[in-house]
């Protein structure tokens, strides 16, 4: 202890180094707090998903119309065997006179080789039950009931709603002249009705009126196919060439004149069809049951020469739907 004084209770000295230090560490510190700081890494953008490929357009819905003309229906039989070997799909079938019976037979197995098979089998007499008396006291040459019971026997179906592809037949009523078309109840009566040529079978009682052939007022009726929702139509005509030289008795009176009925009945209606038909039937008789190989050749011949424009129809039907779909 010197001066008295103890050494602990004197001042500190502050020594002239302190506050050069003091600043030394505060810009030590200024420098850390301004350093630039490295940039984080970027962040992959989340990668945008490639847009759906559209939907598949659905196919269309095909009818086939088949028109009248009594012994000339085996052409129908030819068009269908080659829409089946075509794959083409038929979803409605539409039928006036012997385009009933051949649509009916088709629509209850959807089996082109069947419908050869019973074809062929098919005779005048299983349909025309001709009797005198019937020409002499009532209202046509036949009454029909064998064409009645050729149907039944054949069509496994015994009604209309029951048949492997949806059908309707087409008659006339004979009382007011308008057409009649049949989609529902029994099939066997629905046919004779359609195909009761007018003179040459007795019109028929059926749904409450006086029904006869469908040829009368629409012997190609792709109408009926529209308002049943068909969106292809594929229509086959056996009407064309209505020459006859060979007209001797009251028979083929009738029948020539219904041939020419029928024929005019098309001329304008055939239009409506996506595709029209026309196999080569010429020279063939309304009752001519001796013509089937030839008539089913025709209608071969007639429905590979008309597939180019089926499968455009198709394609054209599902080209028009893409189109309109709203766009993403």
């Amino acid at each position: 202890m010197r001066g008295g004084v103890p050494r602990q209770n004197r001042p500190m000295r502050r020594t002239p180094f302190a506050p050069l230090a003091a600043a030394a560490l505060a810009a030590l510190a200024g420098c850390r707090a301004t350093a630039p700081v490295a940039p984080a890494a970027p962040v992959p953008a989340a990668p945008v998903p490639a847009p759906a490929p559209p939907a598949p357009v659905r196919e269309p819905r095909v009818a086939l119309v088949l028109g009248g003309g009594a012994a000339r229906g085996f052409a129908h039989i030819g068009v269908i065997r080659v829409l089946e070997q075509e794959r083409i799909p038929v979803d409605l079938v539409v039928g006036t006179s012997v385009g009933s019976l051949i649509g009916a037979l088709y629509a209850s197995e959807k089996d082109s080789f069947d419908l050869e098979w019973t074809a062929f089998q098919l005779q005048q007499d299983d349909l025309f039950d001709f009797r005198l008396v019937n020409a002499v006291m009532g209202m046509g040459y036949a009454k029909g009931e064998k064409l009645d019971a050729f149907v039944r026997a054949k069509v496994k179906q015994p009604n209309i709603e029951q048949l492997r592809i949806p059908f309707a037949a087409v008659a006339t009523d004979l009382n007011w002249g308008t057409r009649v078309v049949i989609d529902r109840g029994p099939v066997a009566p629905a046919v004779r009705a359609s195909s009761a040529i007018p003179g040459i079978f007795e019109p028929v009682g059926h749904m409450g009126k006086l029904l006869v052939d469908g040829g009368v007022v629409d012997n190609i009726p792709i109408d009926v196919a529209r308002e049943k929702g068909a969106e292809v139509v594929i229509a086959v005509d056996i009407s064309e060439d209505v020459g006859n030289t060979s007209i001797r008795n009251a028979l083929d009176v009738i029948l020539q004149a219904t041939n020419i009925m029928f024929a005019e009945n098309v001329a304008h209606r055939k239009q409506g069809a996506d595709v029209l038909v026309q196999p080569d039937v010429r020279g063939i008789g309304m009752l001519d049951f001796t013509q089937k190989k030839r008539c089913v050749q025709a209608g071969i011949e007639a429905a590979r020469a008309a597939m180019p424009r089926v499968r455009a129809a198709i394609e054209a039907w599902k080209a028009k739907q893409a189109a309109q779909r709203p766009r993403a």
